[in-house]
């Protein structure tokens, strides 16, 4: 199918809990992404060639899909939980961004966190998840002065929790 070829804008987020977001498949043997389970969050994303990630590395991989995410939604790319907690394995921008208005390859930074083993990565791999969610599209009005809160610009530790954020 010839991409060019739908160039309608990209429908609002309707209400309907199982709403569609169009995907291309960019390799045509890799599937498209699905749950794992139903009520999942996430859909699997894969990787669409092999490659050995050496400890403490950052690679980008392909995963072979690009979507057409609603105005109004934006998908967010998370590590796998049981490749985190049995390889080491994460995603370097944790959440990674996709836009709505983004349609290339989705691509994932991911980084071998294992400071001993290199992780080895097969084509067809599943290697993070994409979560749909809404986002509020706000406006941005710059002020001289802000309200006052009782946090106040306290951050960065400043509640406290662990002994070494005593001062």
């Amino acid at each position: 199918m010839d991409p060019s070829a739908d160039r309608t804008p990209n429908p609002v987020w309707p209400s309907s809990p199982l709403a569609e977001v169009r995907v291309r498949r960019l390799d045509p043997e890799l599937p498209i992404p699905t749950r794992a389970h139903e009520g999942d969050a996430g859909v699997d994303l894969r990787i669409t060639a092999p490659v050995t990630i050496a400890p403490g590395e950052r690679v980008l991989v392909g995963t072979g899909i690009a979507v057409a995410l609603p105005l109004g939604t934006v998908g967010l790319i998370h590590p796998r939980s049981g490749l985190a907690a049995k390889s080491g394995l994460s995603v370097v921008n944790t959440p990674g961004t996709i836009d709505a208005g983004y349609r290339g390859e989705i691509k994932v930074c991911l980084i071998n966190h294992d400071l001993q083993t290199p992780i080895v990565l097969d084509r067809g791999d599943r290697i993070a998840q994409l979560v749909v969610q809404r986002v509020e599209l706000v406006t941005f009005v710059e002020v001289d002065e802000l309200d006052d809160t009782v946090r106040g610009a306290g951050g960065h530790g400043s509640t406290g929790g662990h002994a070494s954020l005593k001062q």
